[in-house]
């Protein structure tokens, strides 16, 4: 049993938002992913997924995309991202389907690990950080550290920490996700959110602080989910 990861799936069984116009791996994006995902994960395995799964606006919407991702082998854990504006009541998200835990404010448990998570946010010193910013920024803080703790909580050891977006800003600068991750001791952290190769560059990879730090986003990924335990 493996604990697999991947983000940015970008749904859209209605096709009003089709992603072959970006190209690359883009082109026949939700096809291949599917073929690659029922080649490498098991029914006893679990995958993270680290948001923006379905393009769609409204919960009744998305349904058609979560159950094809509910139809996909495994365990899913699913964390919200910035395009994930049909995420609305997790209690209810979390009665769809048995294959599929909506992770918001708590952790899920695979293997023995914690997984934690929150969207995250554009950081501080960012060249895109606003004024705006700051109080999502802080929202999320709060959110990751309430996971972080509930893992702590039931006495877990081993901890993955999940983001959609990047946990440093485009200067990678230490953040407040960083400083999160070091108290709490995990020992992954997984995000996504950037896409195409001109942009995998603009967070830390590979370890830092102690912690070993791993872009997820689709197309860096090949829409391959990648093993992370």
């Amino acid at each position: 049993m493996s604990i697999y990861a991947i983000a940015d799936l970008h749904l859209s069984s209605s096709g009003e938002k089709p992603m072959d116009i970006y190209g690359g791996e883009w082109v026949n994006h939700t096809k291949k992913t599917e073929e690659n995902w029922r080649r490498t994960v098991g029914n006893d395995d679990t995958v993270i997924i680290a948001g923006d799964s379905s393009w769609s606006l409204r919960q009744k919407d998305a349904t058609d995309d979560l159950m094809w991702i509910a139809a996909l082998p495994g365990k899913k854990v699913l964390i919200k991202g910035n395009h994930d504006l049909w995420w609305a009541s997790v209690s209810r998200l979390n009665m769809l389907d048995p294959s599929m835990f909506f992770l918001q404010n708590t952790h899920y448990e695979a293997e023995g690990v914690a997984i934690c998570g929150s969207r995250g946010w554009i950081c501080p010193g960012d060249s895109y950080f606003y004024a705006d910013d700051e109080r999502i920024y802080a929202r999320e803080l709060r959110r990751l550290e309430m996971s972080l703790a509930s893992a702590r909580n039931a006495g877990h050891s081993r901890i993955i920490a999940v983001l959609h977006f990047p946990p440093t800003n485009d200067k990678k600068d230490a953040s407040g996700f960083v400083r999160l991750v070091r108290e709490y001791g995990a020992e992954r952290v997984l995000y996504g959110h950037l896409h195409g190769a001109d942009t995998f560059g603009r967070s830390i990879r590979g370890y830092h602080y102690g912690t070993e730090y791993s872009l997820i986003s689709l197309d860096y990924l090949h829409c391959t989910p990648l093993l992370i335990l």
